[in-house]
């Protein structure tokens, strides 16, 4: 018997906007084309880019996410 496939891990948290300076999502930090190709990378790819995600904060705005 086949088990079930495992969940795919995401930082998708629903808050899909786009900031224009930055090209990254305001909710994930992803870019467009990270968030389009999700669901075919592979696990080592989403980790590296999971890895990446606390830096690319500092990309944004602080305004656009509602601090200071």
């Amino acid at each position: 018997m086949n088990a079930p496939p495992k969940p795919v891990a995401t930082p998708c948290v629903k808050v899909c906007v786009v900031d224009g300076e930055s090209g990254l999502c305001l909710g994930c930090y992803r870019t467009l084309n990270e968030i389009a190709a999700w669901g075919a990378f592979t696990p080592e790819q989403r980790d590296r880019v999971m890895a990446e995600l606390p830096d690319r904060r500092g990309r944004i705005d602080p305004a656009k996410l509602g601090i200071g």
